[in-house]
């Protein structure tokens, strides 16, 4: 798939800062009014499960496959992930959309789902067909290449995609992703073009930049191993500051690349209409489960920073995230047509 008409779109690490209020509107409309209620006695009598949206062994599946064992600790209950890569990371919608509103069935949602529902017409709405549970975690990005790569730097691997137009194989985790268009945006200000290559999630990127089959990637920060086994070279990273993991790695932002600032925060969400009470004990569980020193440690392998948001600070950032997106899109003429 070649890139030819690249665009930028900003993934913002969203905080409570950005969940600022008068946002909430029809999406999620009621939802605060019966927080009062409460889960049904014995809920849940039986196992629950996780909906995660990208391939088995991924940084943010085992992330959340020791988050599911710790829930599951504290709930006295199993909760059972079930893998749906794919599409971006966006299967995660239908399967929740076509679930019971039971709580029984709960799954990951990342920005890409909220920027893929304006750029593509789909038969679902994130904010209105899921039940926002909590933020839990954030994640970063860096521009990969093998460890024996020629390319020791990204003027190297700018300068050859000059020298050979359209050549360059780069990989993403997938279309409409914020790697896809960080990447997109760097080759059109560099006025380059290069060939995209999706990938369903981080794992099968990382071994076929590893092997030579791919000539480099764009990932989120469960490339850590593959780096530090001496498998893959990082050349630069796509937060604000250098990473204190590896302080020799410049950021994109130094290398004059100021809009080259990136990350991608996640949460859980539950089927619309899924009880009040149910949301809160859910919130209750996994909020506990994402603190626990096993968890945060899974997080910090991986170098994704833990971002807890409440249900409503949450579903507030959701909201704020679409209207930036929305405007973003239009910009760059990447919205759906009506």
């Amino acid at each position: 798939m070649s890139a030819r008409s690249p665009s930028r779109c900003l993934a913002a690490h969203l905080t409570r800062r950005t969940a600022v209020g008068g946002l909430l509107s029809a999406p999620f409309a009621g939802m605060a009014a019966a927080a009062r209620e409460a889960a049904p006695p014995g809920w849940p009598a039986r196992p629950l499960q996780l909906v995660v949206p990208w391939p088995a062994g991924g940084a943010t599946d085992l992330a959340l496959r020791v988050l599911a064992e710790e829930a599951a600790r504290l709930l006295g209950q199993s909760v059972v992930v079930h893998n749906r890569p794919g599409a971006s990371g966006t299967l995660v919608v239908p399967v929740l959309k076509s679930s019971p509103a039971d709580g029984l069935t709960v799954g990951q949602l990342a920005l890409p789902v909220l920027r893929h529902a304006l750029m593509n017409k789909v038969p679902w709405d994130p904010l209105v067909d899921l039940s926002p549970i909590l933020q839990v975690a954030s994640t970063g990005f860096g521009l990969l290449v093998a460890a024996n790569s020629p390319w020791r730097s990204v003027a190297d691997m700018l300068a050859w995609a000059r020298q050979h137009p359209g050549a360059l194989m780069v990989g993403s985790n997938g279309v409409g992703t914020t790697p896809h268009l960080a990447m997109a945006d760097l080759f059109k200000t560099q006025g380059l073009e290069y060939t995209h290559v999706p990938f369903k999630g981080t794992s099968e990127q990382m071994l076929a930049l590893a092997n030579g089959t791919l000539m480099a990637g764009v990932n989120s920060t469960g490339f850590a191993p593959w780096v530090e086994q001496g498998r893959l070279r990082l050349l630069a990273v796509f937060s604000a500051q250098r990473n204190p993991r590896w302080p020799q790695v410049p950021t994109m932002k130094e290398l004059g690349y100021a809009q080259m600032v990136f990350n991608s925060p996640w949460g859980l969400v539950a089927p619309a209409g899924t009880p009040a009470g149910v949301v809160a004990r859910l919130h209750e569980v996994f909020k506990a489960a994402m603190h626990t020193p096993r968890h945060l440690a899974e997080l910090e392998r991986f170098e994704q920073e833990p971002a807890y948001l409440d249900t409503e600070a949450y579903r507030q950032a959701l909201l704020h995230a679409r209207q930036q997106e929305q405007a973003l899109l239009a910009r760059m003429k990447l919205l759906a047509a009506p």
